[in-house]
């Protein structure tokens, strides 16, 4: 199946974590297109999508909230899955719960919508966005659990199911004439 894993990043972490998931579906057979949201002009040749973005501000990326809004409806046809990620430190880690999830969800019937910690690095931060960390007391460091993302981009893969042409078991899989299919 052809899945299109967009993200939006602003300093590479988030766009990190969909590589993994990309991966992870690559791995199980999927024609896998990793795109920046602002980049994705079609989603019909997609049979599923997934949908992620850094989180700031307790928002998504403006780029992800508008991919998401602009495609709504061809979204809300075809399997989901959306991810966020941000600060991972208490007490910053609540504004990891972006406030527009819960109604994006819905209206993509998406299948799911994961939180994963994220990455900071003062250094490449802009004045304003240090300003906002020091106000909810994000520390740095790097709080990805890149297993836990490639877990999840498993149960991805496996709620598609197997590709065609692919054998589950690596063996081949006879059809009813005795002829592999």
């Amino acid at each position: 199946m052809r899945v299109l894993v967009a993200v939006a990043s602003r300093h590479g972490g988030t766009q990190e974590i969909g590589s993994v998931i990309a991966d992870a579906l690559r791995e199980a057979g999927h024609d896998v297109d990793e795109r920046e949201p602002a980049d994705v002009a079609l989603i019909d040749p997609y049979g599923a999508v997934v949908l992620g973005s850094a989180v700031y501000n307790g928002r998504w990326l403006p780029d992800a909230r508008e991919l998401a809004q602009r495609a709504a409806t061809p979204l809300s046809r075809r399997p989901v899955w959306l991810f966020s990620s941000g600060l991972a430190t208490l007490p910053a880690s609540a504004s990891n719960s972006p406030i527009e999830m819960r109604d994006l969800t819905e209206r993509l019937a998406a299948r799911g919508h994961r939180k994963f910690a994220g990455r900071l690095d003062r250094s490449v931060l802009s004045f304003a966005e240090r300003t906002i960390i020091a106000a909810a007391r994000g520390r740095d460091g790097d709080y990805r659990d890149l297993d836990a993302v490639r877990a999840w981009g498993d149960e991805i893969a496996a709620e598609l199911g197997p590709v065609l042409g692919q054998p589950e078991t690596g063996i081949g899989t006879l059809g009813r004439d005795g002829g592999h299919i």
